[in-house]
């Protein structure tokens, strides 16, 4: 089962997502996401967190629409995104889409990063996708599919990352560590419509930004 879950984040181009959106994904809002959602033009199923962000006239709005909401107290441990994303694996998710979770506060944006890394994340196939950038966690092993030319990074998360081997790519790594830390992962390149990651020992957070073909971003979100 699919979900796309909307944070209350930076979203520019709601309409520019709207092809991420497909037939029977559960469509979750985080507070205030309901917002962006409404304005790629979708309802969300389910509103989930402390609702301190979302407006009474819309909050009629979507009940009316038959949205559910599942409201938590303000002085929680957890932040809304997280909620949604574990709401998400609890009805069964094996893949995830998040947008609108990067840009404004900076705290917020990197919270939201290592999110991935939550234990109840570990099954699931999860993507942020922010404009022309996906990001997602390489535990083991991944395929990253785009055009030639996108830009692709590699960042140790929690530690340094061992035998990290990566192809098709400009600058290929062979049974490499990436020390965590430092910015050796940063800016490769691809060089063929598929690469592949693999990683021994550790984890490893993958962004893959589309390089602009024929005056518009390209998005790769098949990886």
């Amino acid at each position: 089962m699919r979900a796309v879950i909307f944070a209350n984040g930076h979203f520019p181009d709601p309409s520019g997502h709207r092809h991420l959106l497909h037939p029977g994904d559960l469509l979750i809002a985080a507070d205030g996401g309901c917002v962006h959602a409404r304005a790629a033009g979708v309802t969300p199923h389910v509103v989930i967190g402390d609702l301190d962000s979302l407006e009474p006239a819309l909050q009629a709005e979507l009940a009316a629409a038959g949205t559910r909401f599942l409201p938590h107290p303000a002085e929680k441990d957890e932040t809304d995104l997280e909620l949604a994303l574990l709401y998400a694996v609890e009805q069964g998710a094996t893949e995830i889409v998040v947008l609108a979770a990067l840009g404004g506060r900076l705290d917020q944006t990197l919270a939201n990063l290592l999110l991935l890394t939550h234990p109840a994340l570990a099954d699931v196939d999860v993507r942020l996708v922010e404009g022309a950038q996906t990001a997602f966690l390489v535990r083991n092993w991944a395929r990253i599919v785009g055009e030639p030319g996108d830009t692709v990074s590699f960042v140790p998360l929690g530690g340094d990352a061992r035998g990290v081997t990566a192809i098709g790519l400009r600058w290929p790594l062979r049974d490499e560590t990436l020390r965590f830390g430092q910015t050796r992962g940063i800016s490769n390149v691809l060089v063929e419509r598929e690469a592949h990651i693999r990683v021994r020992e550790g984890v490893v957070l993958c962004v893959v930004t589309a390089m602009k073909h024929d005056d518009e971003w390209t998005m790769n979100n098949d990886q």
